[in-house]
């Protein structure tokens, strides 16, 4: 998403932040951008070289402490300093008394006012969260999600292989679904790749032969979950005899999302195999890993220590007729 209105920004956050309109128009000349926020402080004491003018304006304590001290041409010049351009919109905080002439100023050039009673520093924590999230980068696959053994797979691979009969039979195993079919995946600031249903779908499910199922309602509510984490995916493809599959593990293979790089396993389907206590085995061979240890270095390791052993012992005999 690259911008919203401020209309849109307000009748979505208007409960949390106990938003309050305090001008007579949400129909700003300027559309929210980024999800940066902004405290004009520099800009009223007279400093405008730097001024943010398309991030969200915010006025806390300070700000209208300071404009109190001011005489009424002065507070007048310094609230002008901040409408030189098109602004989205200004916010009071802790539910203060807008300095006059804020609202007249706003009102000529169209910017909206609004107020929150919350202090001023948990809103811009809360407010920056919200415009993190709205402004992430984001893109929908055709896979399904399931959180195992708090591991998030994403089932990939092409469509009636049996993405959506591995994700219920994990469920049917006390494992968790996120989503099935379309799997919105959003990247966060921190980098991470958060997974999530579609809205419309939630945790549905379409299984060949039944038709839609829910999955909450069946298995109840211990079966789902609203998001996780992208962790692992696990493609699944057709068995081709003459194809080479990862044997030791030893070499990580990657996929990237959104940028962000993740493990890919890869399983070759065949009739019989169980595909489910496979995927139980990748998401508990991730968590090994993640603990520092991995399986196939460790063997690796033993192999070299025996071959350099043997050595030693070769090296000893030989020297030693006797």
């Amino acid at each position: 998403m690259s911008d919203i209105t401020v209309e849109v920004f307000f009748q979505a956050k208007r409960e949390e932040f106990e938003l309050e309109l305090l001008s007579s128009t949400l129909d700003s000349p300027a559309s929210i951008t980024v999800s940066d926020i902004h405290r004009p402080g520099l800009a009223l004491s007279g400093f405008t070289q730097n001024f943010l003018s398309e991030r969200i304006q915010i006025l806390g304590e300070t700000e209208v402490l300071y404009l109190a001290t001011l005489s009424e041409a002065t507070r007048r010049e310094a609230l002008e300093r901040i409408f030189l351009e098109p602004v989205p919109c200004v916010i009071i905080t802790k539910a203060l008394p807008p300095p006059e002439p804020l609202l007249s100023l706003a009102r000529e050039r169209g910017i909206p006012v609004l107020r929150t009673p919350m202090s001023t520093t948990p809103f811009i924590h809360q407010l920056t969260a919200y415009l993190d999230d709205t402004f992430a980068p984001r893109t929908q696959v055709h896979a399904s999600l399931v959180d195992v053994y708090g591991v998030g797979l994403l089932f990939s691979g092409r469509s009636g292989i049996g993405k959506s009969e591995c994700a219920l039979d994990l469920v049917e195993r006390g494992h968790r679904l996120v989503a099935d079919d379309r799997v919105t995946i959003v990247r966060k600031p921190s980098g991470i790749l958060m997974g999530a249903g579609n809205e419309l779908l939630t945790h549905h499910m379409e299984i060949r032969g039944i038709g839609i199922i829910d999955i909450g309602s069946i298995f109840g509510v211990r079966a789902i979950r609203m998001q996780k984490r992208v962790e692992v995916e696990v493609r699944l493809v057709d068995w081709e005899p003459g194809q080479s599959y990862e044997r030791l593990g030893i070499d990580e293979v990657t996929t990237a999302i959104l940028g962000i790089k993740i493990p890919l396993i890869t399983v070759g389907i065949v009739p019989g195999k169980n595909i489910t206590v496979i995927a139980e085995v990748v998401a508990l061979n991730h968590l090994l890993k993640s603990y520092g240890y991995s399986s196939a270095a460790a063997l690796s390791q033993r192999l070299s220590e025996l071959i350099e052993r043997k050595e030693r012992i070769a090296r000893l005999v030989s020297n030693d007729p006797e």
